[in-house]
C-alpha cells in the first residue's frame, strides 16, 4: 500500500496493521496545520484500503499529543484574507474534519495514550475504537485556561464520556491520569509501563484479527448512527447491512470455518 506523503507522521505497515505516529517530539507532538493535513490525507486514503485491518495511533518519543500548536494559532490570526472569509474558523473546522475521518474509519483504530494527551490529543483518544492509557499519562482539556475553546473536540468528548463529566472537564480544565481516564470511560485499559502497553496492544490486535474486516466496518457504521437518526431508520439500515453481510464471502467463509472446526481465513495469519 502506497500511503500519501505525510511529513509530520511516521508510518509503517506490517501484516495488515498500519502504525501512525505524530512526529513532532520537540513540541510534545502538538498539532499544527500540517499534522491535521497529514492525518486527513492518511485517513481519506484508508477509506479504500481493505488490506489494512487496524490502525495504531501514537506519538513519537513518549507523548501522544499535547493539543494544538499555539504558534500556529498566532500565525493564522495574521493571515490576510478576502472579506467575508474567516481563516480561523476554516482552520478549526478542518480539525473537526480530521476527527470525523478517524472516528468513522472502516478499520479498527487503537490509540496509545501516553505522556501528554491534551486538547486535540484528548479528542483523538476519544474517537479511537480502543484507547490504551499509560497510568502516568496526563489527560485534559486545557483550552479554556488559554481563553480558547475545545470547539471541535467537545462533541466527541460528550459522546465518549457523557455530558455531565464532559461539562466538568470543560469548565475546570482539570488534568487526570490514565486510571481516571478508564474510570471515566475515555480509555479502556490502563498499563503501568511500556511493556504492559505493548502486551495489551498485542492482545487487542489479536482479538481484532479474529473478526472479519467488513463485518467490523459495518458494525461501526451501525453504532455510529445511533442518536443521529431516528431509531427506526437505524434499524432499517442495520437490517440492510445484515443482509449484505449474510450474502458475503466473509459470512460464507465464517460458516465453513465453523462447520469445519477451524479458524476463518482472515484470522489464519498471526499478527
Amino acid at each position: 500500500m502506497q500511503l500519501p506523503h505525510t511529513p509530520t507522521l511516521l508510518t509503517a505497515t506490517e501484516d495488515g496493521i498500519l502504525a501512525v505516529s505524530i512526529n513532532r517530539p520537540e513540541t510534545r507532538n502538538a498539532m499544527n496545520a500540517q499534522v491535521v493535513t497529514d492525518l486527513i490525507a492518511t485517513f481519506k486514503h484508508l477509506q479504500f484500503q481493505k488490506d489494512i485491518r487496524a490502525v495504531v495511533l501514537r506519538g513519537a518519543e513518549g507523548n501522544f499529543c499535547a493539543g494544538g500548536d499555539i504558534r500556529d494559532f498566532a500565525r493564522i490570526r495574521e493571515i490576510s484574507v478576502a472579506p467575508g472569509t474567516d481563516p480561523i474558523a476554516i482552520f478549526n473546522r478542518r480539525f473537526g474534519e480530521m476527527l470525523e475521518l478517524v472516528n468513522t474509519a472502516p478499520q479498527a483504530t487503537i490509540a496509545i495514550a501516553e505522556g501528554a494527551v491534551l486538547g486535540g490529543g484528548f479528542g483523538l483518544a476519544c474517537v479511537a475504537d480502543v484507547t490504551i492509557a499509560h497510568r502516568d499519562a496526563s489527560f485534559g482539556m486545557p483550552e479554556t485556561g488559554l481563553g480558547i475553546l475545545p470547539a471541535q473536540i467537545a462533541p466527541f468528548v460528550v459522546e465518549r464520556i457523557g455530558l455531565s463529566n464532559a461539562r466538568r472537564l470543560g469548565v475546570c480544565g482539570a488534568r487526570f491520569n490514565g486510571e481516571e481516564a478508564v474510570r471515566l470511560g475515555l480509555a479502556h485499559f490502563v498499563e503501568t509501563d511500556n511493556a504492559g502497553i505493548d502486551s495489551r496492544l498485542s492482545s487487542v490486535l489479536q482479538q481484532i484479527h479474529r473478526c472479519a474486516p467488513q463485518a467490523n466496518a459495518s458494525t461501526k457504521q451501525i453504532m455510529l448512527s445511533v442518536g443521529k437518526q431516528p431509531l427506526a431508520a437505524v434499524l432499517d439500515e442495520a437490517a440492510r447491512l445484515f443482509s449484505v453481510a449474510l450474502s458475503s464471502e466473509e459470512a460464507a467463509e465464517g460458516t465453513r470455518a465453523f462447520k469445519e472446526k477451524r479458524i476463518p481465513n482472515w484470522a489464519s495469519a498471526q499478527l
